[in-house]
């Protein structure tokens, strides 16, 4: 499990602070990124084993991230789990090719399972 690297993106910095600070306390490698813009660039430098993405976020919404993502040959097996306040969530995200789906506010437990599940 050791030294899997996970790329968060949130616009939420607490979120994405408090989601990185976890992740690492757990073993994991996180870059953590609050531009939606970024993702696509970051995926192809840094190589993570996993995106956790953000549904709603400013200029490039997480679905439009992961449709992107899906459509790339590159990208298109990335295990990418989203994580979404909205009710709708679980649709939009089931629909743009999501791993896994996590509602906000979430179980920290919850998030750090459904992560080491699909990194096994």
């Amino acid at each position: 499990m050791m030294n899997k690297k996970v790329l968060v993106c949130d616009d939420d910095e607490g979120i994405l602070d408090m989601v990185s600070f976890v992740l690492e306390d757990s073993g994991f490698q996180v870059i953590a990124e609050s531009n939606s813009l970024n993702v696509s660039g970051l995926i192809e430098k840094e190589k993570p084993d996993l995106l956790l993405l953000d549904l709603w976020m400013p200029v490039l919404s997480g679905d439009q991230v992961l449709k992107m993502l899906r459509s790339n040959p590159d990208t298109k097996d990335l295990p990418v789990i989203v994580i979404s306040a909205s009710t709708e969530g679980q649709k939009i995200a089931q629909e743009a090719g999501a791993s896994a789906f996590i509602a906000k506010p979430f179980d920290i437990d919850q998030l750090i399972n459904r992560v080491e599940t699909i990194l096994q």
